[in-house]
């Protein structure tokens, strides 16, 4: 007998990182999706369609701001940016009424949590405000029978005004049903257990809604973080493993690309992007000092020293990082979009950053998995996304929890 797929909503989808690793756990449907960056969210429509089969698409996909909660639930009209659509209700409604789990991860900053949870007036014109009032709003409108809220570690150490964030986020959620861990140290995650080649630690925070389960739900969430969750842990992988396979690419500097492919390239966004002569050779040094017994560059003054010597320009911090090839990648981040300064391939030959496609590798996204957008536009939703493979270890955790421990 074939087994229900439990329904989700992903909020804050960017690219789909988290909904990648919940369709490929073949459990979850995605029946409602929003995100306001328009080139991950064609990203995601483009995934869905083309390798998850989803025809429609385009409906479940809302791109809209968040901050406007009530036409996120209800439908808007004829918006100048955002069109129009009948809202996150309508599209439950049409699929059956309920929803099991709402996923998501709202680019918060901790202080602006605890300005609206406790000052009404608070911080008005800092978007971010509302985004985890939005999320709040979107839980307590559908009642799921678990969440899903992934965030930064910075949320457990943050206190504005001498009050502890992870009290605020317990006090609200516990107001609209819902209970999380006592301890939210233990959801802090290491993502490089979980089969994703890269140093990178989140917060993976899983609600339970107080009514729906059988035993008590500290218990239970005991349960998921130190036993279901682990179960789906893998070997480590390393940088060597994640990108070393890849088509090689050798320095041209044509005056229009500074790399070329050696040999054969029909690997979906896997070209470098443009590097002057001056940034190829510091790469090149770099990448042979790794190999050195006797290092050039062993502390953090000496690569700012390196990058005021090239560039004539100080700085406070080190812009220069080497991927080390047996180990995990340090973490991916947005700021790629800018500049590859601290995702330098380690083989002295290519002298280059990272390119899309690598950087998608140490983010665990599949090689059929397209980009779209400029290439700003991809490294930006990659380092913003959640890894596929830490999402779809916790979406079957979160499958066996609820079927191990729903009262229905």
């Amino acid at each position: 007998m074939k087994t229900k797929k439990l329904k989700t909503i992903d909020l804050f989808s960017g690219c789909g990182g988290l909904i990648e690793g919940f369709e490929t756990s073949g459990l979850f449907s995605t029946i409602g999706m929003v995100e306001w960056d328009q080139p991950s969210l064609k990203t995601l429509v483009n995934r869905l369609e083309k390798k998850w089969g989803y025809k429609n698409a385009e409906e479940l996909a809302l791109h809209f701001d968040m901050q406007r909660t009530k036409e996120l639930l209800n439908g808007w009209k004829q918006d100048q940016k955002y069109g129009s659509h009948k809202g996150l209700k309508g599209l439950v409604k049409e699929r059956g009424g309920e929803v099991d789990v709402i996923v998501g991860g709202p680019p918060c900053q901790a202080y602006s949590i605890a300005g609206r949870i406790r000052d009404k007036d608070g911080m008005k014109n800092d978007y971010r405000n509302y985004l985890f009032e939005t999320y709040l709003a979107v839980v307590k409108e559908f009642k799921p029978r678990a969440f899903v809220f992934e965030n930064v570690l910075g949320l457990l150490s943050a206190k504005p005004n001498g009050v502890a964030i992870p009290d605020l986020i317990r006090k609200a959620f516990d107001e609209i049903g819902y209970t999380i861990v006592d301890d939210l140290n233990r959801a802090v995650i290491d993502v490089s257990e979980y089969g994703v080649p890269q140093h990178r630690k989140r917060l993976v925070i899983v609600g339970l809604r107080k009514n729906q389960f059988k035993v008590d739900l500290q218990k239970i969430l005991e349960d998921f973080y130190t036993r279901i969750l682990p179960k789906f842990k893998m070997e480590k992988r390393t940088v060597k493993d994640a990108i070393f396979d890849l088509p090689k690419m050798r320095v041209i500097n044509n005056g229009k690309q500074s790399h070329e492919s050696v040999g054969k390239n029909n690997i979906l966004n896997h070209v470098p992007r443009y590097h002057s002569m001056r940034d190829i050779e510091i790469f090149r040094e770099l990448a042979l000092d790794v190999t050195r017994k006797n290092k050039k560059y062993n502390s953090i003054n000496d690569l700012k020293r390196l990058y005021t010597e090239k560039t004539g320009k100080q700085s406070n911090i080190h812009k220069y990082y080497v991927l080390q090839p047996n180990k995990p990648s340090n973490t991916i981040v947005a700021h790629l979009h800018k500049d590859g300064l601290r995702h330098i391939h380690p083989d002295p030959e290519q002298a280059r950053s990272i390119t899309v496609r690598e950087a998608a590798r140490l983010q665990s996204f599949p090689d059929d998995f397209e980009f779209l957008g400029s290439m700003g536009d991809q490294y930006k939703m990659i380092g913003n996304a959640v890894p596929p493979r830490l999402a779809q270890s916790v979406a079957l955790s979160i499958n066996q929890l609820i079927q191990k421990y729903a009262t229905a």
